[in-house]
């Protein structure tokens, strides 16, 4: 782990994180609500103790975790971190180039294969499991199938991810249950769309692959992959030759949206994808998982999701759907007509805290986006790394994980919204060197097979017990729990009432524009949440403005004391004007319980 703060720094907020004894206050009571919070791996990365990491090496060079290898003691250290869900990432199989031919399944051809494990975004089939999770390829259902128990029993929720705007380049299903047609089967080919094809194509024109900066050793790695006509690329590209960095891996799937006529759309009668795809989400509905996370959902139409969602809640009122969705101005639509859970929360908060620990931004961007949201506040899922997004501890974001610490606290602490981590976060995983198809960019690969080097230290051969951690990553793990488990717990946070104090106190000069403050409360709850972004200790002074002083319960002329439940130690008095001051450590933060 990069050492970028100082050693006063660190020890100040290792003893911010640094259990005493459990959180008080904080077990949730029957009948209140608890936040959501999730836990994504990538599932073939997840459970892989090999630690050889050859580039651009193969299944047997690197290894490949299994669904197996996901034991009771897995579950039980994410449970531990106060986890509500587990995304288990990659589970549906897809185009890769492991050879799988003895068990029925199809060779995968290198030139439209992204790395030797392939996307997990490029299905080959949606109604199988991805066999290089299983350790008996026969009977890789089975094996999902027990996973989904184990969670369960560990009472933990199960999301896996529904990939609806595209599909890898040889699609084939070999797996749908009898009776089912396959994507494509029955498409007028000779036609650029037609309502009722699944496909869109582009006729008298043959697919070229780009060109790779490396030849790829696999099966029918010979330039020669043959489509014709060419299919249109998942990421909406409408050219036969797409390039390197296009979705070319992939060809996108039609909802009855004519593109190249003014995006003119043919909803009725109801197109044959869209009950194709129904029909794939009440399969996996079927096997008792309890959420989709859908991969692009605002690149398929909102009408498709308002026409299945209630569908698939008939199947099970309390599964969830959480859209990856990057355009704000289509927020209330995907959850008032789209009728979706929860939404990504990238745009706004994720960008503007990653600005903010790199002192690229100001803190009083953050009450503008709560603003902006109201009322839907409590749908947007928060998280600081995911399989898209570079690694916080990487030198292409804040190069140290200890930076993270006040902005955790902002995603984890701001409103009702579901809080997500991804695996390794927790550790300090830095997603260093190139892997393969994955340069080194500060991301943990979703191309190639892989050891995590960070986390395979908490996996510790399988004990999952962090065995292999130094002091500080423990330390570092151990405020996860912390904050989640407060999070998920505490009610003030899990459903209580939010008001900014940042503006407020800026306006007066009380801190700087790298120090940011808000209220949560509910009933006799009321937290202060204080957060430092600055590389230096800052002075502070926060008042309670006199209008928000009755909501909490608060009175001019009494004295009140906030007890920070990060466990600091720190007891900071209110006076009687409703004002109190402190220095906070660089990127750090306090939650202060008023009493």
């Amino acid at each position: 782990m990069q050492k970028a703060l100082s050693l006063l720094l660190v020890l100040s907020v290792l003893a911010c994180s640094t259990p005493k004894e459990k959180i008080p206050d904080t077990p949730a009571m029957p009948g209140t609500t608890k936040k959501m919070v999730v836990y994504q791996m990538m599932t073939r990365l997840f459970a892989n103790t090999n630690t050889t990491n050859k580039f651009y090496g193969s299944a047997e060079d690197n290894g490949v975790g299994k669904m197996n290898n996901i034991n009771d003691a897995a579950l039980k250290g994410i449970k531990g971190l106060g986890v509500t869900h587990v995304w288990f990432t990659g589970i549906i199989e897809h185009a890769l180039l492991t050879d799988y031919s003895k068990n029925g399944i199809a060779v995968d051809d290198a030139d439209v294969v992204k790395g030797k494990a392939g996307s997990p975004y490029a299905i080959k089939d949606y109604y199988d499991v991805n066999p290089d999770l299983a350790v008996d390829v026969a009977n890789r259902m089975k094996e999902f199938e027990a996973l989904v128990a184990r969670t369960h029993a560990q009472d933990l929720k199960v999301i896996i991810d529904f990939v609806p705007n595209h599909v890898a380049r040889a699609y084939k299903s070999d797996a749908r249950p009898a009776g089912v047609k396959d994507l494509g089967e029955g498409d007028d080919i000779t036609v650029s769309f037609r309502p009722t094809n699944n496909f869109y194509y582009l006729p008298g024109q043959a697919f070229v692959a780009p060109k790779r900066p490396y030849q790829p050793e696999a099966p029918k790695s010979d330039g020669k992959f043959v489509e014709n006509p060419a299919k249109v690329t998942g990421n909406n590209q409408f050219t036969a030759t797409p390039n390197l960095g296009d979705w070319f891996e992939t060809v996108k799937l039609n909802y009855g949206v004519d593109y190249q006529n003014g995006e003119k759309k043919h909803f009725e009668p109801v197109p044959n994808t869209w009950e194709k795809m129904r029909d794939i989400l009440v399969y996996w509905a079927d096997k008792k998982i309890d959420g989709f996370r859908c991969d692009m959902a605002e690149m398929v139409p909102v009408e498709f999701w308002q026409w299945v969602i209630p569908q698939v809640k008939k199947v099970n009122p309390q599964i969830v759907f959480i859209a990856e969705i990057y355009n704000p101005t289509q927020y209330r639509n995907y959850i008032d007509n789209g009728q979706f859970d929860f939404l990504y929360d990238k745009v706004q908060l994720y960008d503007t805290l990653r600005l903010l620990v790199n002192q690229k931004a100001h803190s009083d961007g953050i009450p503008k986006i709560q603003e902006s949201l109201t009322g839907i506040n409590h749908n947007m899922l928060h998280f600081l790394e995911n399989h898209d997004e570079q690694r916080f501890a990487s030198p292409f974001f804040a190069g140290d994980a200890w930076k993270a610490v006040p902005a955790m606290v902002v995603s984890a602490c701001i409103d009702e919204g579901p809080i997500m981590i991804y695996f390794g976060q927790e550790v300090g995983e830095p997603g260093a060197k190139a892997e393969g198809f994955s340069g080194d960019d500060g991301r943990t690969t979703m191309f190639d097979y892989w050891g995590v080097p960070q986390h395979q230290k908490w996996v510790n051969n399988l004990q999952y017990d962090g065995g292999q951690l130094s002091d500080e990553q423990k330390q570092l793990r151990q405020f996860y729990g912390d904050i989640l488990t407060l999070a998920a717990n505490n009610q003030a946070i899990a459903q209580g009432k939010y008001a900014d104090l940042t503006v407020f106190n800026q306006q007066k000069g009380n801190f700087s524009s790298l120090v940011h403050a808000f209220v949560r409360y509910h009933g006799e709850e009321k937290l202060i949440i204080v957060s430092n972004f600055n590389t230096k200790t800052e002075g502070v002074k926060i008042q309670i403005p006199e209008s928000l002083a009755p909501d909490l319960g608060l009175k001019h002329g009494s004295a009140y004391v906030g007890r920070d439940l990060l466990r600091s130690g720190a007891e900071i008095g209110i006076d009687a004007n409703l004002t109190m001051s402190f220095e906070i450590p660089a990127f750090s933060s306090l939650i202060l319980k008023v009493k």
